[in-house]
């Protein structure tokens, strides 16, 4: 029952990525749309479930836990659950814990969260143009972001900066984003926008913008070199020589990067998706519900990781967007 899990080609599954809630306090244009309905609150996994769902897979190999939304701290009660995780710290079963988060509700939280042992976090930055920012979140605020990553550092964890690159909206930014990150100590990965969610297939074309040209606008100004890095993740990395930074590339639709898949994505509702660009997914909220006994539940799971597919298709050639999910990406998770 605690063998690890395998999934059909061989890759073992050690990262989880767990949703805590589709809600959230932005409206990102590439994410969700303005006028959301989210879901039921009965409909969601309590904390508690939640804890033993996490915890199975703990048991099971996984060895990165990384909690998203929506946005996970918006979450009524979620430093409960943080504390709960951080015993399989402790442990020594989980290696990291870690988040992604728009950055508005750092402040508040980012001492209790360094307190649990999350050393690093991913925050969302897709612009510095706080008029901009505005226009691609809806609701957020700029500085409200930038004073939680602010206490993120203060707090003693590591931020990464997750950017969209987005076609005519934040390519004139490229380099200023590069050098606040290389300023003020923070990793950079640029992430291509991924057909998630019924926001029109125009819109999605238009919103599309290759790193390939992103990276080659990059080699204009500095000299980049390959590094070997993985970080349990899709992205792959680079080293600007004359800033000493590392940048990463996440490429679903350039480079496919499914070869070496670690991950699997639980939803708030714990729906488990083997993978982001595929809709098969299995329901492990009637196991967890129906039996206090684990067995059932691990059965599932088990079941799951043997469906598991090679990858994704999603494509933006031909002025198509082939692949596409209709769930938004707020409902997986990230």
């Amino acid at each position: 029952m605690t063998a690890p899990l395998i999934d059909p080609f061989a890759r073992a599954i050690s990262y989880l990525r767990v949703s805590v809630t589709d809600r959230c306090d932005f409206r990102c244009s590439y994410c969700m749309t303005e006028h959301m309905t989210f879901l039921p609150k009965a409909e969601l996994l309590t904390l508690e479930e939640l804890d033993r769902l996490c915890s199975t897979f703990v048991g099971l190999g996984v060895e990165k836990l990384r909690i998203t939304g929506g946005e996970p701290l918006v979450r009524k009660g979620i430093m409960t659950f943080f504390r709960a995780m951080s015993r399989h710290l402790d442990s020594g079963a989980l290696k990291e814990l870690t988040l992604t988060t728009n950055g508005s509700q750092l402040a508040k939280y980012a001492t209790e969260l360094a307190d649990c042992g999350v050393k690093r976090i991913n925050v969302s930055v897709d612009t510095l143009d706080p008029a901009k920012f505005a226009e691609i979140t809806r609701w957020g605020r700029l500085p409200q972001v930038l004073e939680g990553i602010a206490a993120a550092t203060a707090a003693g964890m590591k931020v990464k900066i997750n950017a969209v690159a987005l076609k005519g909206f934040n390519e004139d930014e490229l380099f200023s984003l590069a050098e606040w990150c290389a300023r003020d100590g923070h990793d950079l990965t640029f992430i291509e926008v991924m057909p998630m969610g019924d926001m029109g297939e125009a819109q999605r074309i238009d919103q599309y913008w290759s790193l390939s040209d992103l990276r080659a606008r990059l080699e204009e100004r500095y000299t980049l070199q390959d590094l070997p890095d993985r970080t349990g993740g899709p992205a792959r990395y680079v080293r600007l020589k004359e800033t000493g930074q590392r940048i990463g590339f996440i490429t679903p639709l350039t480079h496919n990067f499914c070869e070496s898949c670690n991950r699997v994505r639980l939803t708030c509702t714990g729906e488990l998706y083997m993978c982001l660009g595929q809709e098969d997914m299995a329901d492990l909220r009637a196991p967890l519900r129906a039996s206090a006994d684990n067995a059932a539940l691990t059965t599932a799971i088990r079941s799951a990781i043997a469906r598991k597919p090679k990858g994704h298709d999603f494509d933006y050639t031909r002025q198509k967007v082939a692949g596409q999910m209709t769930r938004h990406m707020s409902h997986t998770g990230g």
